[in-house]
């Protein structure tokens, strides 16, 4: 196929590109190329997104299929009408941020309910804590299946997304954590559920959606796990046996300023239950029966670890710091013990 990639520079558009010249495509990226660099192999056109005229560089050329990424309700816009009556399919990757319910496990996304369409005056997501997000993909969901039609577009609606070149501190510090070894400090109770997909296995699902003229909304995220399979499942594939794992309770850690998901002094991959219970425990079942492969936790968590020890500056270091992990365990056991 003639696969347009607008991206291809970062984490998931740079590994869809990866894989889609393995896979022997004719590839193009385009994308202003400020935050990578596209794989060998693969033609990079550099745009700027914000330019409405951006992509009359690839006037004249069709593409059996596109994969955009964007947060920008205007790029998206530019796009399609660039592109739209020149491609067979449009794969669009969204996010499980759509929903406007995020405490009930179980959903689809056939029937859980979405925000609403973001305001007429916003374009993208707004400040660090990216307000906005979920109704900007909102937005854009509407304006490909209204420019694509439902039979030509693919929406993704990405969960979490981990494994090597991964730019969050989510997945990496449990990578970094168990690999340290020593009390582990787990939050909440080992059943609490957990979910996500390897960024491998995302880019494999949008070349199989393009290639297969795959249509309609899915999410695009693993089977939920235990919280105690999830630490587990890591400490075997990084070959740490019996790790020391010390569960503590969610509304002690709250109480003493732990933080939920990701950034400084938080643990990731944890939600505050039962509030967002939801977000980490959707149904997998029409994504796997739609092609979408999941490979072994340890195959994830090895290509984490050796990308780590390969880029170590390019790991963000977030989470719970050793010296904080440590005072926090003191004070949960003083607890216990009284």
């Amino acid at each position: 196929m003639r696969i347009l990639i607008l991206g291809g520079t970062r984490f998931l558009g740079r590994a869809t590109a990866q894989l889609a010249v393995e896979q022997g495509h004719d590839v193009t990226a385009a994308a202003r190329g400020v935050s990578g660099v596209a794989p060998a192999g693969v033609r990079f056109v550099p745009v700027d997104r914000d330019d409405p005229g951006a992509l009359a560089q690839l006037a004249g050329e069709d593409f059996d299929a596109v994969i955009d990424v964007t947060r920008r309700i205007s790029h998206a816009r530019h796009a399609l009408d660039a592109l739209a009556e020149r491609v067979e399919h449009l794969s669009f990757v969204s996010t499980i941020s759509v929903y406007a319910d995020h405490s009930t496990p179980g959903q689809t996304a056939s029937d859980a309910p979405v925000l609403p369409p973001a305001p007429a005056d916003v374009d993208g997501p707004v400040g660090p804590d990216h307000r906005w997000y979920g109704e900007c993909k909102v937005s854009i969901e509407g304006l490909v299946r209204e420019r694509m039609g439902v039979d030509r577009s693919f929406i993704c609606r990405a969960g979490l997304i981990v494994g090597a070149e991964d730019p969050s501190d989510r997945f990496p510090y449990w990578v970094r954590r168990l690999s340290a070894g020593g009390e582990v400090l787990a939050p909440g109770r080992p059943t609490d559920r957990v979910q996500f997909v390897d960024v491998a296995d995302l880019a494999g699902w949008l070349l199989h959606a393009a290639g297969t003229g795959l249509a309609g909304t899915y999410d695009g995220t693993g089977p939920a796990m235990s919280r105690a399979d999830l630490l587990h499942g890591v400490a075997a594939g990084l070959g740490v046996t019996d790790p020391v794992l010390t569960w503590v309770d969610q509304e002690f850690l709250l109480a003493h300023d732990v933080r939920e998901w990701s950034g400084e002094r938080a643990l990731p991959l944890w939600v505050r239950l039962p509030e967002t219970g939801g977000l980490m425990d959707r149904d997998a079942a029409p994504a796997l029966g739609a092609g979408l492969a999941i490979r072994p936790l340890s195959d994830t968590v090895r290509a984490t670890a050796a990308w780590m020890a390969a880029d170590p500056a390019a790991v963000r270091q977030g989470g719970l710091d050793p010296a904080d992990e440590a005072a926090v365990l003191r004070e949960w056991q003083a607890v216990r013990d009284r």
